[in-house]
């Protein structure tokens, strides 16, 4: 009796998993849209839920297919074991990454192997306003080491630092090119995060500190033009925000809340 229990328990496992391995990819395309509360879409699906590819874009309106967010198609390799609460994940985009990002863990713990993204800033002006006025243009690198990603209830809390560095940034609505090259680090602690942006050089240069507290960002800054190119970079300077002594110099208020 036990032998032919076992039997049918294995018989079901195998037949969840044979069924499992052909649900189609597109079915994730709503679980993506509802995990980034809509800031993400998958299009050009293919494979299936353990093996496939994907184009990462930006959310659409209705009946409209997503932007493209990332060049280039995201491979993904997820284990089976993941029916038994054993996660192990590979991701990969030839464009984007060098090697493959790795996530392993369980169904509520999860650790991000250290990994870097090198893509095109020009995707940054899908993510909304002021980056879709700006048109912003250049190199924007993302690194971190390992991350830890904790869930509790429907969130998904993160442990650990991503850098963003941006070079030969540069804008449509300013005559010089490039603008200069930034720094953005965020120090992540559970729902909250740290941010500090430094420049690294000019001619515009940036710098402030903020927070994200449960997706909400707050952040104080300052924009201003080194000396001899105040005149060619006022206009853009006055859509960053308002103007204000500071010291001996005029700056542009960033702030954001």
């Amino acid at each position: 009796m036990i032998r032919a229990l076992l039997w049918l328990i294995a018989a079901f496992l195998t037949v969840a998993i044979t069924a499992l391995g052909s649900m189609p990819a597109v079915w994730l395309v709503p679980l993506i849209d509802q995990q980034s509360n809509g800031r993400f879409s998958l299009a050009d699906v293919e494979g299936n839920l353990w093996r496939g590819s994907a184009v990462i874009g930006a959310a659409a309106a209705r009946d409209e297919a997503p932007a493209p967010l990332l060049p280039g198609r995201c491979v993904w390799r997820i284990s089976p074991l993941m029916l038994l609460g054993i996660v192990d994940i590979g991701l990969e985009n030839q464009v984007l990454t060098s090697a493959p990002i790795t996530i392993r863990g369980t169904w509520v713990r999860w650790e991000i192997g250290a990994g870097s993204l090198s893509l095109p800033a020009d995707g940054l002006a899908a993510l909304g306003a002021p980056l879709n006025t700006l048109q912003p243009t250049g190199v924007m690198k993302i690194t971190w080491p390992a991350l830890t990603l904790t869930r509790e209830g429907r969130d998904w809390l993160t442990t650990g630092r991503v850098q963003i560095e941006l070079t030969q940034v540069s804008s449509a609505l300013s005559p010089i090119k490039p603008l200069g090259a930034y720094r953005l680090q965020f120090d992540w602690f559970g729902r909250e995060a740290k941010l500090n942006l430094q420049s690294l050089s000019g001619p515009l240069m940036l710098e402030g500190r903020g927070r994200i507290v449960n997706g909400r960002l707050q952040f104080a800054g300052e924009a201003w033009a080194q000396a001899g190119h105040e005149a060619q970079l006022a206009a853009l300077l006055g859509l960053l925000g308002q103007r204000r002594q500071m010291g001996q110099r005029i700056v542009t208020a960033l702030e954001f809340q």
